[in-house]
C-alpha cells in the first residue's frame, strides 16, 4: 500500500552524498511490463551495477507492446524520455505507467530504497491496448509535475505535488497539436533552469500508427499534405514549430503554447547545459545530429546549426537520448536505429563530432529494424552519473543495460552488463 513519508534519514544524505563524489551511487529504471516496476540498482565506484530491488508502482506498462507504431513487441514504447526522474533533493522519485496513464510517486529511503507513496490517473483515459504516459518534468518551487502523452489532444496533464510526496491530479490539460496537425506526438518535456518555462521535443505530425507501413512492414514516412503534395511524417519537417514553449505561471498552470522553430526533423530531445542556464542541446532524430540552443526572457528561441553524425549506414539514424557531463565539455548522444552511442565535444558556442561511434554496436536479436532499415538493438534512454566517470544505456531489443567508463576523448569502455526484460523498460535516473 502506498505510504505517506516525512523525514529524511542521516543516512540517506549520506547515501546522496556517495552518488556526488566518485563513491559510488544509485540508478532507477522502470520495466515498462504490464505490472510495471521500478529496477533499484546499486552503483559501485567502478561503475558496475547490482540489482538491490524491484518496487511495484501500482500502475500498468504497456509491456511490449508500441503504442506509437501498433507493434506487439518493440523497444521504446512511447517514443518518449524521461519517463523516471528524480527531484532535485532526491527525496522523491516519479515515473509514468504508460500503460494505464498514470503516475507513481515514491520517496527516497536509507540505502537509496524506494517506498510507494501514491499512484493517481493523469486525467486521460486510455483508448485501445495502452495509454501513453511518457514523460516527466518537475518544478519544486511550484510543487507541480507536468506529465506528457505520445497521444493527444491533451498531450500534457498536471499534478500538484504535496509536502509528503502525495499527488494531486489537476483539471488543467495542455495540446501539442496545431490546426492543421492534429495528431502530434510530443516525446519530452523539460524545465528551464529557472523554471519559468516548459520545452517539448515532438517527433512526429503523423505517427506511425496513422500512417501505416508498407506490405513488407516497414513504415510510411511520407503522407499527402493537405495540397495534395507527400510530406514527411516528421515535425520541424519542414515546419518551423516542432518545439512548443509554454511559460509557466506563478500558480504552476501553464501558459498558451508557443510553437516555434526547432531547428531540423524531429527535435526529439533537449537538455540544458549544467553552467549555462540559457542554453540547451538538441538531439534530432530526423535531422540525425545535434544542435546547440538559447532560450531568452521571453521564452523566444534561437538555434545553431545541426551538427550531423555519419550517417553512411543509412538515414534516418533516430539519434534521440542526450546525456550532458557536469563540466558541460561532452555529450552523449543515444542513435536508435544504428544501436550505438555518439559524443560530442562542447567547447563554448560550438559542438564537434567526438567518436561516432562512441563505443561498439550492441547487436539485438535480430526482430528489430530502426526507420533507416538496419536492424538494430533499439537503444533509448541514457544517464551519465554526477561525477561523470559513466554512462549508463538501455539496449532494450538486447535485453541489456551496460555501463560505460568515459574517457576524455569521448570514447566509451564496457564496464558492467545487466539483464534487463525485453523491449520494455524506458527511463533512468539516479545520482
Amino acid at each position: 500500500m502506498p505510504k505517506e513519508i516525512t523525514g529524511m534519514s542521516k543516512e540517506m544524505g549520506t547515501s546522496r552524498g556517495m552518488g556526488m563524489n566518485g563513491r559510488g551511487g544509485h540508478l532507477y529504471m522502470q520495466t515498462n511490463e504490464v505490472k510495471n516496476a521500478i529496477i533499484h540498482y546499486h552503483r559501485s565506484a567502478n561503475g558496475t551495477l547490482t540489482e538491490v530491488e524491484r518496487v511495484a508502482t501500482g500502475g500498468a506498462g504497456s509491456g511490449t507492446y508500441k503504442p506509437i507504431s501498433n507493434q506487439e513487441s518493440a523497444p521504446n514504447s512511447f517514443e518518449g524520455a524521461g519517463s523516471v526522474i528524480l527531484a532535485p533533493d532526491c527525496r522523491y522519485l516519479f515515473a509514468t505507467n504508460g500503460g494505464d496513464n498514470s503516475v507513481s510517486s515514491f520517496a527516497v529511503g536509507d540505502h537509496g530504497k524506494l517506498t510507494l507513496i501514491d499512484t493517481r490517473p493523469t486525467g486521460n483515459p486510455v483508448e485501445g491496448k495502452s495509454g501513453t504516459a511518457k514523460s516527466l518534468a518537475y518544478s519544486p518551487s511550484k510543487d507541480m509535475l507536468y506529465v506528457v502523452h505520445s497521444f493527444g489532444p491533451d498531450h500534457i496533464r498536471i499534478m500538484s505535488v504535496s509536502g509528503n510526496g502525495k499527488l494531486t491530479p489537476r483539471m488543467e490539460r495542455y495540446t501539442c497539436n496545431t490546426p492543421d496537425k492534429p495528431h502530434r506526438v510530443p516525446t519530452h518535456a523539460v524545465l528551464s533552469p529557472d523554471e519559468k518555462f516548459l520545452l517539448v521535443g515532438t517527433t512526429f505530425d503523423v505517427p506511425i500508427s496513422i500512417s501505416g507501413t508498407y506490405p513488407d512492414g516497414s513504415p510510411i514516412l511520407w503522407v499527402p499534405g493537405s495540397d495534395g503534395k507527400p510530406r514527411s511524417v516528421a515535425s520541424n519537417s519542414p515546419d518551423p514549430d516542432g518545439i512548443v514553449i509554454h511559460r509557466v505561471n506563478a500558480d504552476g498552470t501553464l501558459g498558451e503554447g508557443s510553437f516555434q522553430d526547432g531547428g531540423g526533423g524531429s527535435p526529439f530531445y533537449i537538455a540544458f547545459l549544467h553552467g549555462r542556464p540559457d542554453t540547451f542541446v538538441i538531439g534530432y532524430a530526423v535531422g540525425d545530429g545535434v544542435a546547440l540552443g538559447r532560450i531568452d526572457e521571453d521564452g523566444r528561441i534561437g538555434i545553431s546549426n545541426i551538427v550531423p553524425i555519419d550517417t553512411k549506414r543509412g538515414k534516418i539514424a533516430e539519434l534521440c537520448w542526450l546525456s550532458v557531463s557536469p563540466d558541460d565539455r561532452l555529450l552523449y548522444a543515444t542513435v536508435f536505429g544504428y544501436g550505438n552511442v555518439t559524443s560530442f565535444h562542447i567547447d563554448g558556442v560550438e559542438i564537434k563530432v567526438a567518436k561516432d561511434p562512441a563505443c561498439p554496436v550492441v547487436e539485438g536479436d535480430g526482430t528489430f529494424r530502426g526507420l533507416c532499415g538496419d536492424v538494430s538493438s533499439g537503444p533509448s534512454d541514457n544517464w551519465v552519473s554526477p561525477d561523470g566517470e559513466y554512462l549508463y544505456q538501455i539496449y532494450g531489443n538486447a535485453s541489456k543495460l551496460v555501463g560505460y567508463a568515459t574517457r576524455p576523448d569521448g570514447s566509451l569502455e564496457e564496464v558492467t552488463s545487466v539483464a534487463i526484460p525485453y523491449n520494455c523498460p524506458e527511463g533512468l535516473a539516479g545520482f
